[in-house]
């Protein structure tokens, strides 16, 4: 369904100003909705809705967004000229306002009156845990039956849901949407867009739980998307789920549960766990007066995966699919991966793995995710047939057409019958390179002419295309120790920080020693991408790998170098000088060359003793800097002890003496600079030294231990080191583990090497039980020492291990703070001695 510019300013009750330009500006026809001008794609068609938010106003996107093609836009005060160009002004002559008190609030009730126009079953998922898997496992399970909309990826939020219930059009006969909340009152604006029929709530727990007085609450108000559902389904053992839905206003409608107790629709009898699978016997009557037992096979064994996969047997059941045919629908259920992962391909390839679907509306959020990364300069997709999109398939392909170039993609391979038979009009739009292969044996057999070299590639595929075998050809040597580092938790991390300062305050983003082991270029262009002011490396050759890598951002080089002051004026970094050698050396080389006006930073020194000019020479530092060839661009010093409240005194007394000597050289220069001496604790511990600018570091990797009481700050760890299990041994008593034998086995103790040693980062001071890892639930003590390349931890007791087994040497279960406590020394001495053998993998969900 199309809607015009004036028909949506109709629905939104708001005050129309069509482009004075503009001909037929009321029949301009919207297709497309955009909160991010950062992921346009279809300008044509795309109504901007520029949001209001903490020290952000979406209006400031509106001329660069109508300078890229978009016509329309939501804002929530009228155009005035020393604002926002005047709509049908000479800036702006055809751009058409819709001015709304409340953008976000405009956007969700377009999305509602969307979702009124279509008569259709709608399944709401909400919970704590489970949402998109059990979305996506539906999809699988009813893809073939009914023709479906669903959310992409996990598109939950106040903005997500009106997205993806946008997607919403006459050609679908069933929708999947999930809705997510974090405090009270939420979940009524979303029940307004979802408006669901049936009514899943997978499980509740401590997750997002800080806006709620208690679980029993935070249930509730999850529970308000059922409000006007006919259908309920739930597990009857989740007492406070139960109890939730047991409420008055939910007593009229058909409760489907699921559980051990006797009153469950679908009485659970046994569960029995083997080689990989579940069988789950049950009773069930359905339509029937008499229960009788049903069996279902599901090819999992974790317990995540058998509730996800009971919710949607209940959704199957309700539906009338008989025991034969949700067999054979189980024995095809897949593995969810349900996010992008970047990592290192064949001949310097980067590879972004995305194979487990093919739609428009995820294959979107890919080439969004491609477009951040600049460490190539050419971009390729592998792309499989879009199935069952619900449009027809020349106006799709088009599409993909026309997102493929807005996203300025090198080339495109396609893999499948549809695809191919489209080649015409996907060339018509696409001007890049183009190769179609009927199947992936076909593409397999002519790889070595495609030349994949020095890119970043996108595989995109649909499940039945089985995308898994080209990631296993195009990606690098593969180490089985892994380190994962999650841009969705860094994302979030930036913008916890974020909150707390103040509009006017510049965000210095530290990611020297490889990004805190992270990577480099990787995270650089996730903090280019969110707006980030600079970055910090520690020498002048991390500044130029950024460059290379297409970081355009203005970058500060800590420890600068004689020998690179070249590399310092070729790829535009600019150097932190501390001393009076460093100073006279750089000027009298910049006279030399001619070069004029090059951005330096100037530190003091205040009371770290580490690097920095001494306060008692500052009258000879304003003399020197007035007649140097190069403009000051910020002055700062370090904090020593910014995180400690018993060094309080001494922080702000090194506060002072900075902003003392900033103000004299201030005023010696006659111009200003950026001033700056927070670090990550200080940004929460010491708003008052904000200033013009934070440097922020390690708390952007979620690790900060001012922050850890903190009321509005909630970080997340952004990395993750896992191993796998290299082989499992049964020792008798007495027996010896590792060099020198160290350790020494008790009876029937069980020992797993784990594939993971010194040389990877693991410290030697974590041996002989000082560490554990995590594995299955549970804490695992290293036994004996540390090697270079295999540690070795004592399983006893641990039910289920088996050889290559997945180990966590930290992350989410075992923070890295806990690590470094083990191993006597702090979280930045385990991040960045990480070794560069350790494969990187990024992720995005």
């Amino acid at each position: 369904m199309k809607y015009s510019i004036a028909h949506i300013a109709g629905i939104l009750d708001g005050e129309f100003f069509p482009g004075r330009e503009m001909r037929g500006a009321t029949e301009f026809v919207i297709e497309h909705l955009l909160v991010d001008s950062r992921r346009l794609i279809f300008p044509d068609t795309t109504l901007f809705f520029a949001r209001r938010g903490p020290g952000r106003d979406g209006r400031r996107f509106v001329e660069d967004l109508y300078k890229r093609g978009v016509r329309s836009f939501v804002v929530h005060e009228a155009p005035e000229a020393e604002r926002l160009p005047e709509a049908g002004s000479q800036q702006m002559p055809e751009a058409n306002f819709i001015v709304v008190p409340d953008t976000l609030a405009a956007l969700q009730r377009l999305a509602a009156w969307h979702r009124r126009q279509y008569d259709l079953p709608v399944i709401g998922i909400t919970g704590s845990n489970g949402k998109t898997i059990v979305k996506e496992w539906l999809n699988q399970l009813l893809e073939e039956d009914f023709q479906l909309a669903r959310s992409p990826k996990s598109y939950n939020s106040q903005t997500g849901v009106p997205l993806s219930v946008w997607q919403l059009n006459e050609s679908h006969e069933l929708a999947l949407f999930e809705a997510g909340i974090s405090l009270p009152d939420e979940m009524r604006r979303l029940e307004e867009i979802i408006h669901p029929t049936i009514g899943l709530f997978t499980n509740i727990g401590e997750a997002h739980s800080e806006g709620f007085e208690s679980l029993l609450q935070k249930a509730s108000e999850k529970a308000l998307l059922f409000a006007h559902a006919d259908l309920l389904i739930y597990c009857r053992d989740h007492d406070v789920v139960s109890k939730a839905l047991a409420h008055a206003a939910y007593a009229g409608k058909t409760h489907f549960t699921w559980g051990r107790n006797p009153d469950a629709t679908l009485q659970i009898r046994d569960v029995e766990k083997k080689d990989g699978f579940t069988t789950i016997r049950g009773l069930y009557a359905g339509k029937t007066a008499a229960a009788r037992e049903h069996v279902f096979v599901i090819p999992f064994i974790d317990e995540a995966s058998i509730e996800n996969a009971l919710h949607c047997i209940c959704v199957l059941l309700h539906m009338g699919f008989g025991p034969e045919k949700i067999a054979r629908k189980l024995e095809n259920l897949s593995p969810i991966t349900m996010r992008l992962e970047l990592k290192s391909g064949v001949n310097h390839c980067s590879l972004i793995n995305d194979s487990y679907s093919a739609d428009l509306s995820s294959l979107t959020i890919a080439l969004d995710f491609l477009a951040q990364q600049q460490q190539h300069p050419r971009r390729s997709v592998i792309l499989s047939d879009i199935l069952e999109s619900g449009r027809e398939e020349r106006e799709l392909y088009r599409a993909v057409a026309m997102a493929l170039r807005q996203k300025k993609i090198d080339r495109l391979v396609g893999i499948g019958s549809r695809i191919g038979a489209h080649a015409a009009e996907i060339g018509e739009v696409f001007a890049g390179e183009t190769a179609f292969y009927p199947t992936v044996d076909e593409f397999k057999k002519d790889l070595h002419r495609l030349h994949f070299r020095d890119e970043t590639i996108l595989i995109k595929g649909a499940r039945v295309f089985e995308f898994e075998q080209i990631d296993h050809l195009l990606s690098g040597q593969i180490h089985q120790t892994v380190l994962e580092i999650n841009l969705n938790a860094m994302a979030s991390n930036l913008r916890q920080y974020r909150q707390l300062l103040q509009p006017a305050t510049k965000v210095m983003a530290m990611v020297k020693a490889f990004g805190y082991g992270s990577g480099s270029y990787e995270i650089a262009n996730l903090l280019q991408f969110h707006g980030v002011d600079y970055l910090g490396v520690a020498y002048a050759d991390e500044g130029v790998a950024l460059r290379k890598a297409g970081i355009r951002m203005p970058i500060m080089v800590m420890n600068a170098e004689e020998s690179g002051f070249d590399a310092l004026v070729q790829y535009n970094l600019e150097p932190v000088v501390y001393s009076f050698h460093l100073l006279q050396s750089l000027d009298g080389w910049l006279k030399r060359q001619g070069v004029l006006r090059l951005p330096v930073h100037i530190e003091l020194e205040t009371g770290m003793n580490r690097l920095g000019f001494s306060l008692a020479r500052l009258g000879e530092l304003e003399i020197a800097l007035g007649s140097a060839h190069f403009t000051v661009q910020s002055v700062f010093s370090h904090l020593a002890a910014s995180e400690e409240a018993a060094q309080d005194e001494f922080t702000l007394l090194q506060a002072a003496l900075y902003l003392d000597a900033a103000r004299s050289l201030r005023s010696a220069l006659g111009y200003p600079f950026l001033q700056h001496i927070a670090n990550t604790a200080a940004i929460s511990r010491h708003p008052q030294l904000q200033l013009d600018m934070v440097r922020l570091g390690i708390g952007l990797y979620g690790v900060d231990s001012a922050a850890v009481d903190h009321p509005l700050i909630e970080l997340q760890e952004v990395s993750t080191l896992r191993s796998t299990i290299a082989q499992i041994k049964w020792l008798r008593d007495g027996e010896t583990i590792g060099y020198n034998r160290r350790g020494i086995a008790a009876a029937g103790e069980v020992i797993a090497t784990v594939r993971i040693g010194y040389a990877d980062g693991y410290p030697r001071s974590l041996g002989n039980g000082a560490g554990k890892m995590w594995i299955r639930g549970r804490l695992a003590p290293v036994v004996g020492s540390v090697c270079m390349d295999m540690t070795m931890i004592d399983i006893t007791g641990i039910e289920g291990v088996q050889e290559g087994d997945e180990v966590m040497v930290f992350g989410k279960q075992l923070p890295v703070s806990k690590l470094a406590e083990w191993a006597g020394t702090i979280p930045y001495e385990i991040l960045t001695g990480v070794s560069q053998r350790v494969k990187r993998v990024y992720f995005e969900e």
